[in-house]
């Protein structure tokens, strides 16, 4: 049996160059397609929805993620056999792992979350990272929670290193782009839900919340920039500012590990007697 070779050999190819521009946002806005690199995250684009367009495999790669080539070619995608330096040359990562897709933007319009009636929600107003953005998603994808918005001061949901932080959550939950926080908060108010806006300096602890049992209901909470976390303006929208209580002696904790913990809380609230979610509800 003749060896397999790859069809794409050279990173000068027309296919492989618009690939590549998918790497800067202005392209991506364009097209409305963004990459998404590596085995979990292709996987999860083939899996979820029609958005897997394309993908890039080496030969190697082929062989060893057999199974997702097969779930990609179900969906339709079109599998290009590559060359190892012309995957080398579309990815974003320094040690690319043979697998780069394309994939059609998939969020959701704010208002198609709103007749959601959701019952756990996360804000990112004026995150600027997307690493954090990223990881924020996941966060909010493994406490359960049924919608992510990002304000429009936030950083591009398809930045490819939001795409890689999500770990292949972005495919799994609702994400509404380039909202007016004013407009997310009004929204999410009108449909039933209480809004925390989670600060250092905030005057409710989390603790004292959950205490309370005040959580149990339809939540969003709100995060703010990395570095200076949420304008007065931000925080006088919600119905409560709580902070994250700091027991031990560090300064503070950084944006998605306080994202986590506020998420969590949530999410077992809601799933506790009297919480707006059934206790036996996956």
């Amino acid at each position: 049996m003749p060896p397999v070779v790859p069809e794409l050999i050279s990173p000068r190819s027309p296919r492989v160059s618009a690939a590549r521009r998918l790497a800067r946002r202005n392209f991506r806005g364009k097209e409305r397609l963004f990459l998404a690199e590596g085995p979990q995250a292709v996987r999860e684009a083939a899996v979820y929805g029609d958005t897997l367009v394309e993908l890039f495999a080496t030969v190697e790669a082929a062989e060893r993620y057999a199974d997702i080539i097969g779930e990609a070619r179900e969906t339709g995608a079109r599998v290009h056999l590559a060359a190892d330096d012309v995957i080398a040359d579309i990815s974003t990562t320094v040690t690319p792992q043979g697998l780069v897709g394309i994939c059609r933007f998939l969020d959701t319009p704010f208002e198609e979350i709103l007749a959601a009636r959701p019952k756990l929600v996360a804000v990112l107003a004026n995150v600027r990272d997307p690493g954090n953005a990223g990881t924020v998603l996941r966060c909010a994808d493994a406490a359960g929670a049924e919608a992510v918005v990002l304000t429009d001061a936030s950083v591009d949901l398809y930045n490819p290193k939001a795409v890689r932080a999500s770990v292949g959550s972005l495919f799994h939950l609702p994400v509404a782009v380039g909202v007016p926080v004013e407009d997310a908060v009004e929204g999410l108010k009108g449909a039933g839900v209480r809004i925390l806006a989670a600060d250092g300096a905030g005057t409710d602890d989390l603790d004292d919340e959950l205490d309370k049992g005040t959580m149990g209901g339809p939540t969003a909470w709100v995060f703010g920039n990395e570095a200076w976390g949420l304008p007065e303006e931000t925080r006088a929208l919600a119905d409560a500012v709580v902070r994250v209580p700091i027991h031990g002696k560090a300064e503070s904790l950084n944006l998605a590990t306080a994202a986590a913990v506020c998420l969590y809380a949530s999410a077992r609230a809601q799933r506790a007697s009297g919480g707006c979610r059934s206790v036996t509800e996956s």
